[in-house]
């Protein structure tokens, strides 16, 4: 394929499954692993994302096939393509799709990919801020882009976001607040205080505050809505605290996939609930914020932060997952191959 010789196995975080017990380790990985598409990718960096983590803990719902590799983000260059559109040496990025899922992800030296998985990363972008924005920055891009497709403004009121300690969530926070909007940052961790106020989140409040709302069928009206990243409770709880013509850009479940509440939002204050979904955006979507985001000057600046983002290699991704399930990382974790 296009000149480059193949080596006969690559490094990868490789995870599987034995008795129910995921057993991971960073081993050398026989090329014929790679499946059988059109563009490989040598993998500079990846990132981990709580989608990451659930697939390397074994978890079915992610990933059905192991042994695995996963990474649902990866940058790097082209080595070999048999679609026109890519060629040796092109700087590329994957996110989301079926990467990391059931096809071998980011978290190794090479990825094999469609050509419609990818994107061209654009110019002043590197890989290394690619993927500190990775899924995160992509998805919290699209929830502020459907909020204002709503007809969300600054002077609707303030926007909450749920998990702003974490990777979406803190990425959110900057977005939002650089296109104006005073954002109250929700979360469980009071030590974040200071990143989060440096990403431009105007006051913090506990992430108990919106779960607090319990069985009321409506709280008082004190946002325009806002990021969730939570679900569950906190979830229903921003809804109901909503005000008129207000709406929630919904993207997480780490707090619990039930919905507690009734239709009173929707038809007495005509709040919107908007699914975001970054895995399966068309190509126009993606080159479109993509582009924006590497223009982002002030944003990349922030990704330079060393609370905000962190990076480990494959060796130290061991710690990292038992941290992000439990709730301990803040910010983003990229992954230098």
């Amino acid at each position: 394929m296009d000149g480059f010789v193949a080596p006969t196995s690559y490094r990868a975080l490789r995870v599987d499954v034995q008795d129910g017990v995921a057993h991971r380790e960073v081993a050398a990985v026989p090329w014929e692993t790679l499946p059988d598409l059109d563009v490989t990718v040598r993998v500079s960096h990846s990132s981990l994302n709580y989608k990451d983590a659930l697939s390397a803990t074994g978890n079915r719902g992610v990933t059905r096939r192991f042994p695995h590799t996963p990474g649902i983000d990866a940058a790097g260059t082209v080595v070999a393509s048999r679609d026109p559109r890519f060629a040796p040496g092109d700087a590329v990025l994957c996110t989301g799709y079926d990467l990391g899922m059931d096809t071998p992800g980011g978290m190794a030296e090479y990825v094999r990919v469609p050509a419609d998985w990818l994107v061209r990363r654009p110019p002043g972008l590197d890989a290394f801020t690619a993927m500190a924005l990775g899924t995160a920055g992509f998805t919290a891009a699209l929830a502020l882009d459907r909020l204002r497709a709503a007809g969300v403004e600054p002077s609707l009121g303030p926007l909450v976001v749920t998990g702003a300690s974490g990777g979406v969530g803190s990425l959110a926070v900057a977005l939002l607040a650089r296109a104006g909007f005073e954002v109250v940052a929700s979360t469980g961790k009071p030590g974040a205080a200071a990143l989060l106020s440096r990403l431009g989140a105007v006051r913090l409040i506990p992430r108990e505050e919106l779960g607090a709302v319990g069985d009321r069928p409506l709280a008082p009206a004190a946002y325009a809505g806002g990021v969730d990243t939570v679900g569950g409770a906190t979830l229903a709880g921003l809804l109901k605290s909503t005000v008129v013509g207000g709406a929630v850009a919904a993207c997480g479940l780490v707090g619990g996939a039930e919905l507690p509440l009734t239709v009173f939002p929707f038809i007495l204050r005509g709040v919107a609930l908007m699914g975001v979904t970054s895995q399966h955006a068309n190509a126009a979507v993606r080159d479109q914020v993509w582009g924006r985001l590497a223009a982002d000057a002030g944003l990349l600046s922030l990704l330079a932060d060393g609370d905000l983002v962190r990076h480990v290699p494959l060796e130290g991704l061991e710690a990292e997952i038992g941290a992000i399930l439990a709730g301990r990382v803040t910010g983003r974790v990229v992954v230098t191959i």
